[in-house]
């Protein structure tokens, strides 16, 4: 199979188009058949070494984390799905080496959901890690019906989900983007909001007893303005932002989970969860791609097209 790899910590300038053997399949585990692979920030990060301590890496060392596919075979036990199913899936192992920027990849079935028949297979591999980012920072602060919540970078890959999720379950969402993703972010159902300085007084034009929960999905000082309006300064949720906890708020990390991961398929199927592709590369411009998410201007995902590759 064909597969990109790394040979050690690096960017994207390491990164080589390998011809490997098929992945062996665990007990609990299916192969999958990638038909594209989401990218994310993790995927660089990552093999820039910046999670070396608390994650072991292996080399030769496939990046990805998210992807769309179909069921190729099962291990030992894995009764959940059938050859031939249509599967997205956050494959994050305990480990790093064999991830989905290739075209097959072993995946246990705790990290798997069945592909939702109203996404297209590169919208799909859009939506496992993101989304479940999204999901459970909103699960952790129990965001439901006539919270008004503030989401930093709503217009991103995470933030839109973010933004959708919220929306779903009866929130209102003020949402912080560049003035050409507004209109963007109206059309998610949430109400835009210039970044940069005198954000907290634009937030207290819009909810002016403040708000109720609040998402950063950038850095920067989005906690702390995030506790300049809150009501309660402990109800926000951070993605990027370690050190929150020492500020009385919640630090989010994904993890798999089949549950939250078919509630999202759900809601996609519902028509309430939509998933905006912004660019797509083949397999063998991953690098490319890399350096898209770096910039960071990006609206919605960037996703890798193994199955034209």
């Amino acid at each position: 199979m064909k597969a990109i790899t790394l040979q050690q910590y690096g960017g994207p300038e390491g990164m080589e188009l390998a011809e490997l053997a098929t992945p062996k399949v665990a007990p609990g585990e299916v192969l999958v058949r990638v038909k594209a692979a989401g990218v994310n920030p993790a995927d660089w990060k990552l093999a820039a070494g910046y999670l070396d301590d608390v994650m072991e890496a292996h080399f030769p060392f496939i990046p990805g984390w998210e992807v769309s596919g179909v069921v190729e075979a099962r291990g030992f036990d894995a009764t959940e799905f059938e050859v031939g199913d249509g599967v997205v899936g956050y494959i994050c192992k305990d480990w790093a080496q064999n991830g989905g920027y290739a075209e097959l990849v072993s995946a246990p079935v705790r990290t798997l959901a069945r592909r939702p028949q109203s996404l297209n297979w590169l919208q799909a591999a859009g939506l496992p890690l993101a989304g479940l980012t999204a999901y459970q920072a909103i699960q952790r602060l129990g965001i439901g019906r006539d919270d008004t919540v503030l989401i930093h970078a709503a217009s991103g890959g995470v933030g839109s989900f973010g933004v959708q999720i919220a929306v779903a379950r009866g929130a209102r969402v003020i949402g912080t983007a560049s003035a050409r993703n507004h209109e963007y972010l109206r059309g998610l159902g949430a109400e835009p909001v210039a970044y940069g300085e005198g954000l907290p007084d634009r937030v207290r034009e819009l909810a002016p007893a403040g708000i109720d929960a609040a998402l950063d999905f950038v850095g920067g000082d989005a906690v702390a303005v995030s506790q300049e309006v809150l009501k309660n300064p402990k109800r926000v949720a951070s993605i990027v932002d370690t050190a929150i906890t020492e500020k009385g708020g919640h630090f989010v990390w994904a993890r798999p989970s089949s549950d939250d991961l078919a509630a999202l398929c759900a809601l996609a199927d519902s028509g309430k969860l939509s998933v905006t592709v912004a660019r797509t590369f083949p397999l063998a411009e991953a690098a490319d791609a890399w350096r898209a998410v770096q910039e960071n201007h990006t609206r919605g995902k960037i996703v890798l097209d193994v199955a034209a590759s």
